[in-house]
């Protein structure tokens, strides 16, 4: 088969040149187009399970959250280990599962052990599961001040939570958006007990007013109204500080009595359970997190538009908002700048070699050919292995530079000499040129063939690695094996074409 496909490029010289400019502009298109990141997307089949208690301290988190919650997990099928985190009013657990484990699966098998350990909870508590975001998923850290304080804290964590969170997890491809610093939102309501006691209304009468005056709730229907059956609503939510001190406390004897006639009502910032800061400055910091797959340099470019829509339309003159604290995007542009030396370093040090060696300048020329056609034909078939631009894929085609010329060098080298032998014998004896190559090709292509598949069985265990070492070395082990098995291919379809058409001309005479 393999020399059928050598005769048919021979017989078809324009024909294969064709086809492998479409397949390098094909493989240019593709390299544009695939992720780049600084390591391979590591899919870590983790959960993690966040629990926030508010006011409970650091053993009680532990002793009444986290070792239920933890009791919970062990024993879940397929999982490999489980740890956690205790702190103040806050309960980390993280759920180790197998590697050949699918994360939605292990996600859904916590999700139903969390159904059974929530009576075992103090009351109010929710266990949740936190978004699914790439290991390496923190791409950016942006931060919000107001150098002179105009904007206050309050100020800053709004338009942080409410304005610049929500069009960031807008974005496809965004994982997660966590806003750390400034003050929370709230309306404070301060008793006056001296006020309490004039009016006969207790604490508990204004806390019971209070929360009724920020619920929701279906009211029924009625029934027939021209035909249909019309919802009611009742609506108790109240928006401004207004609102709430208009709000109704009963009392014994009937009177109308006000929230705000018995306590002073705010907007204020809620405690704070962090902080965040910028170059020594009170700061709001949102650490922007992708999902796993994501490619960063493309999504760092949709968050930089939708910064400048924000800045343009609704952060104020006086805050400014910071967006290089932290950029996964430029580091990851520095390491694949130099991986990309190495592939170049490498191949420059492929060149010199080859012309030093073989000291014809068509003989070289076409067995460096082979080294950019190689790489566009391994490039080619990276999306279909879910392989992107990263460390790992570069490493793995800077050290095939080397190899692929191999075939190439034995099919020249072969040719060369044939069409000489040829060229020297009485004219009558010539074969044709296609003759002679043809030849020249059934007489290698056995040898190239099996010295190729040598070098892939000594490559293909690479592959089969599991764990984290499996995630890191085998996109190398794919892209070199990839661009060296493309070198065979190569070899056999369009360096005998450059062979035709270069050594066209008598080698001897």
């Amino acid at each position: 088969m393999l020399k059928r496909l050598i005769d048919f490029c021979l017989g078809n010289p324009w024909l294969t040149l064709g086809v492998t400019v479409i397949a390098v502009t094909l493989a240019v298109t593709t390299a544009r187009r695939l992720p780049v990141d600084v390591f391979p997307e590591l899919k870590v089949p983790r959960v993690v399970v966040q629990t926030e208690a508010g006011g409970l301290t650091a053993e009680e988190v532990e002793q009444f959250i986290t070792v239920p919650v933890e009791s919970a997990m062990n024993g879940l099928p397929g999982v490999k280990a489980v740890r956690s985190s205790s702190g103040g009013g806050l309960s980390f657990v993280w759920v180790d599962f197998d590697w050949d484990t699918d994360l939605y699966r292990a996600r859904q098998i916590v999700a139903e052990r969390l159904s059974t350990v929530r009576s075992a909870l103090p009351e109010g508590l929710e266990p949740e599961i936190t978004p699914i975001v790439s290991v390496t998923g923190e791409i950016m850290l942006l931060a919000l001040t107001s150098a002179d304080g105009t904007v206050s804290p309050l100020e800053l964590r709004q338009l942080a939570e409410y304005e610049l969170r929500t069009r960031l997890m807008a974005i496809p491809g965004i994982g997660q958006v966590v806003v750390i610093g400034g003050r929370l939102p709230e309306f404070q309501v301060n008793v006056a007990p001296e006020r309490l006691a004039a009016y006969g209304v207790t604490l508990n009468d204004v806390i019971e007013a209070a929360a009724a005056s920020h619920t929701m709730a279906g009211a029924g229907y009625l029934a027939n109204v021209r035909g249909q059956e019309i919802p009611l609503r009742q609506t108790a939510r109240v928006e401004t500080v207004d609102e709430l001190q208009r709000v109704r406390v009963p009392t014994g004897d009937g009177r109308a009595l006000r929230l705000g006639q018995v306590a002073d009502v705010a907007l204020g910032g809620a405690p704070r359970r962090g902080s965040a800061a910028y170059n020594g400055h009170d700061a709001v910091v949102l650490s922007v997190q992708k999902a796993p797959g994501g490619n960063t340099l493309a999504l760092t470019d949709r968050i930089e538009q939708v910064l400048d829509a924000f800045e343009a339309s609704r952060l104020p003159a006086d805050a400014t908002l910071h967006r290089d604290a932290y950029r996964q995007a430029d580091f990851i542009r520095l390491s694949i700048n130099n991986g990309g030396r190495i592939v170049r370093d490498a191949a420059i040090i492929v060149v010199l070699v080859l012309g030093l060696t073989l000291l014809r300048v068509r003989t070289t020329l076409i067995t460096l050919l082979a080294m950019p056609l190689s790489v566009a034909a391994g490039l080619l078939c990276f999306p279909a292995l879910g392989l992107g631009i990263n460390i790992m894929t570069l490493g793995g085609l800077a050290v095939a530079v080397g190899d692929v010329v191999d075939n190439a060098i034995i099919f020249v080298e072969l040719a060369w000499r044939r069409l000489d032998e040829n060229a020297r014998l009485p004219p009558d004896a010539r074969m044709a040129h296609v003759a002679v190559l043809r030849a020249a090709g059934a007489e290698v292509l056995q040898s190239v063939t099996f010295s190729t598949l040598i070098i892939v069985l000594v490559f293909l265990p690479l592959l089969f690695l599991s764990g984290l070492e499996g995630q890191f070395f085998r996109p190398l082990g794919m892209a070199y094996l990839l661009a060296f098995g493309a070198s065979l291919l190569v070899a056999l379809t369009v360096t005998p074409v450059l062979c035709l058409l270069l050594f066209s001309r008598p080698l001897s005479g």
